[in-house]
C-alpha cells in the first residue's frame, strides 16, 4: 500500500511551471500513505514519485521501478495496492523470460505491463492503481482495480498530464489550480449527502478520476479510455446447496489470500455478520488472531433509521468464540467533535466528511495502527448480499437511488444561498445520474421485472454507493499508514453473487440469507442471527453542544462558506439544534465541513 504521483509531457516537454522541486512536493503530500520510504524518478519529459508502506518484501519492492533494455529505460511504473495472485503471475511471467530480483508484487506489475500492455490489469487480482510511462511511445497508462478500492486521478494541462493517488497530490503541481464550478459542487455535495459517487468525476474542475475497472491511455495522438471489467449478467446454474457451498469456498479463498503479509495483520470486528465471517475464516490461517472494534458507549445505541443495537456485546461474544486477542477502542464524544480532528479528516478525504461516522473510524484506525500495518474489513457485504433495508422491489423500481431518503439525510441545499441552490438543481441532477446508472445495467432474456429491479438495485449499490465507503476507508486508513483489505470484494465472489437470483439470496425471507447460510457453523447463533445494525453514531449531548457552538461561531466570525450559505436558514438550524426535536446533525456537520473544505483547498469559484 502506497501513494503515487507524477507528470508526463506527451509532446516531449514537461508541464508548464514544473521545477526541480515539483515532483518532490507532490510526493510529500502523500507521506502518510507511505511512511516507510519515498523516491522519485525523472527522465526527459516525465517524472514519477512514490511513497511506500512496506507490507510484502520489506527489503525489496522499492519504487518507481524501471525496465531497462540496451542501456535505455523502456518502461517505468509506480504502483499502489496489493496484487494477491502475484505468485501465480510471477510463474507465468518467468515462463515468458522475465527475471525477478524481488519477491513482492511491484516487480510483477512492472513485468505484467511490459508483457501484456493495456491488458495487464485484467490479469491482476486485488486492489491496485498504477501509472506506467513508456518514453519511446510517449505513452502514459493509468489503471485502477475493478472496484476502485485504490484511488487514482489526473488533470490534463495542455499537452501534458499530472496525476496522483489523491487530488491534493495533483493540486500540488504548479500547473494545476483548484477550481470549483457547479458540476464540481454537485459532486462534492452528493458524494456525502446522500452518498452518490459518479464514476470518473471529482469535485475539482479539470481533475478526473480513473473510473473503477478502467485503463486510461494517453499519447500525443489523444486519450483512449477502456473498461476492462464490469458487472455483466451470467446464467446461474447452481441450486441452493451448491450456491451456498460455492460462496463459502470463494470467501475462504479470498480471506486466506488476503492474510498474506510480512507485517502484523488484524481484523476489524464489530460483532455484525460481515466482520464476524471475515474473522472466523481468518482464524485457521492467521495463527494468532487479533481483532479490534470501536466503542461509542451506551449512548450510541437506540432507535434510528436502521434500528441499531449496541455492537460491543456481540463483538465480545465473537472474540470469545474465536479466542482472539480483542481490543475495544473507546471514542469519546468530545474528541469526535474536536474541530482539529474534523479538519484532519477533511484534509485526508479531500471531500465533505460524514461527521462522527468518519472521526470515530479515524480514531479506530489510529488505534489499529499502533500494533498492525494491515487490517481486514467487511466492506462490500451489504451491497453484495442485500443487507440494507432499501433492497426491496418497490425501492429498486423507484425513479431514484434506492437509498436516497432511506438514510434519513435532510435536503441540505436549503442551507445554501437560494440562488445557488436553484442553479445547482440537485433534484434534477440526481435524477439524471440515476437514469444514466440504470442504463448501464444489462439483464438476461426472460428476467422477470422484479428480478431485474433487484439486480439493478444491487448494481447501483456496488457502483454508486459503495465507492463512497471505499474512498472513506482508503483515505482514513492511509491517513495513519494502515492498509485496509476488503475480502468481500474479491471479483470472483462478486461476479458469482451478483448473478445469483434474488430468491436464493433471501431464501428464508431475511436479509443476507445466502451469507448466513455460507457462515453456518462458523459463528455463535447470537451473532449469526443478529439483524443488520449500521455503524454507530454518537448521541451524547456533548457532541450536539460542540457542533452547535462551532456553527454559531462560524456565523459570527465569518468564513469561506458564509458567502455560499443562507445565514437565516443556518440560524434556524441552530434554533432547532437547541430545541427538543431530532438533532439536525447532518446540517450542522455540512456547514462546518463545507467551510473546512473551502479553507483547505481555497478553490477559485466559478459558480
Amino acid at each position: 500500500m502506497c501513494g503515487l504521483v507524477g507528470y508526463a509531457g506527451l509532446a516531449g516537454h514537461v508541464p508548464r511551471g514544473t521545477a526541480g522541486s515539483s515532483l518532490k512536493e507532490m510526493t510529500e503530500t502523500l507521506a502518510c500513505r507511505g511512511p516507510d520510504a519515498s523516491a522519485v524518478w525523472v527522465e526527459g519529459a516525465a517524472g514519477l514519485g512514490h511513497t511506500r508502506l512496506a507490507v510484502v518484501d520489506l527489503v525489496g519492492g522499492r519504487q518507481p521501478m524501471t525496465l531497462v533494455r540496451g542501456g535505455r529505460t523502456v518502461l517505468t511504473v509506480a504502483f499502489t495496492g496489493e496484487v494477491y495472485n502475484h505468485g501465480r503471475l510471477r510463474s507465468e511471467l518467468s515462463a515468458l523470460g522475465y527475471r525477478f530480483t524481488t519477491r513482492g508484487d511491484s516487480e510483477v506489475v512492472l513485468y505484467a505491463v511490459a508483457a501484456w500492455g493495456q491488458e495487464a490489469p485484467a490479469h491482476l487480482e486485488g486492489m491496485f492503481a498504477y501509472a506506467a510511462w513508456e518514453p519511446d511511445a510517449r505513452r502514459l497508462t493509468l489503471a485502477r482495480d475493478r472496484f476502485g478500492i485504490k484511488p487514482l486521478c489526473y488533470a490534463r494541462t495542455g499537452d501534458a498530464v499530472v496525476f496522483g493517488s489523491e487530488p491534493k497530490a495533483v493540486l500540488a503541481h504548479p500547473a494545476v489550480t483548484a477550481r470549483l464550478d457547479l458540476e464540481g459542487l454537485r459532486e462534492l455535495l452528493l458524494s456525502a449527502h446522500p452518498m452518490i459517487k459518479t464514476p470518473g468525476r471529482s469535485a475539482f474542475k479539470g481533475l478526473s478520476e480513473v473510473a473503477p475497472g478502467t485503463v486510461v491511455s494517453m499519447t500525443p495522438d489523444g486519450v483512449r479510455t477502456r473498461r476492462y471489467w464490469s458487472l455483466t449478467p451470467a446464467e446461474h446454474q447452481d441450486d441452493l446447496p451448491a450456491t451456498v457451498a460455492r460462496v463459502r469456498g470463494l470467501l475462504e479463498e479470498a480471506v486466506t489470500g488476503q492474510l498474506a503479509a510480512d507485517v502484523p495483520v488484524s481484523v476489524l470486528l464489530s460483532g455484525g455478520l460481515d466482520s464476524s465471517v471475515i474473522a472466523a475464516l481468518a482464524r485457521p490461517a492467521a495463527g494468532s488472531l487479533h481483532t479490534l472494534s470501536v466503542d461509542l458507549g451506551d449512548r450510541a445505541s437506540g432507535q434510528d433509521a436502521m434500528q441499531r443495537d449496541p455492537d460491543a456485546p456481540y463483538a465480545e461474544v465473537m472474540a470469545r468464540h474465536l479466542g482472539s486477542s480483542h481490543r475495544r477502542v473507546r471514542a469519546d464524544a468530545g474528541d469526535l467533535a474536536d474541530p482539529h480532528l474534523r479538519a484532519r479528516v477533511g484534509r485526508l478525504r479531500d471531500a465533505l466528511t460524514l461527521g462522527d461516522f468518519d472521526t470515530s473510524l479515524l480514531q479506530l484506525y489510529r488505534a489499529v495502527r499502533e500494533d498492525f500495518t494491515v487490517t481486514l474489513a467487511g466492506d462490500g457485504a451489504d451491497e453484495l448480499f442485500g443487507g440494507y433495508r432499501w433492497f426491496t422491489s418497490q425501492a429498486a423500481a423507484a425513479e431514484s437511488f434506492p437509498w436516497d431518503g432511506v438514510l434519513g439525510r435532510a435536503d441540505l441545499t436549503r442551507l445554501l444561498d437560494p440562488a445557488l441552490a436553484a442553479a445547482l438543481d440537485l433534484s434534477a441532477h440526481r435524477a439524471e445520474l440515476h437514469r444514466a446508472a440504470r442504463a448501464e445495467v444489462d439483464h438476461l432474456p426472460g428476467t422477470t421485472p422484479a428480478e431485474a429491479a433487484l439486480r439493478q438495485d444491487s448494481y447501483l449499490n456496488l457502483t454508486r454507493f459503495l465507492p463512497c465507503l471505499l474512498d472513506r476507508a482508503d483515505r482514513l486508513g492511509m491517513g495513519v499508514g494502515l492498509e485496509v483489505r476488503v475480502p468481500f470484494l474479491d471479483h470472483r465472489l462478486v461476479e458469482y453473487v451478483f448473478n445469483t437470483p434474488w430468491h436464493l439470496k433471501t431464501f428464508d425471507g431475511r436479509e443476507k440469507s445466502l451469507l448466513r447460510a455460507a457462515a453456518a457453523g462458523l459463528l455463535p447463533d447470537a451473532v449469526l442471527n443478529r439483524r443488520k445494525s449500521p455503524y454507530p453514531m454518537v448521541r451524547e449531548p456533548a457532541y450536539r453542544a460542540a457542533l452547535t457552538l462551532q456553527v454559531d461561531r462560524l456565523l459570527a466570525e465569518g468564513g469561506p462558506a458564509t458567502d455560499l450559505l443562507d445565514a437565516a436558514a443556518v440560524r434556524r438550524l441552530l434554533l432547532q439544534s437547541t430545541g427538543p426535536d431530532r438533532f439536525p446533525r447532518e446540517g450542522l456537520e455540512f456547514v462546518l465541513d463545507l467551510d473546512q473544505w473551502l479553507r483547505t483547498h481555497r478553490p477559485a469559484l466559478h459558480l
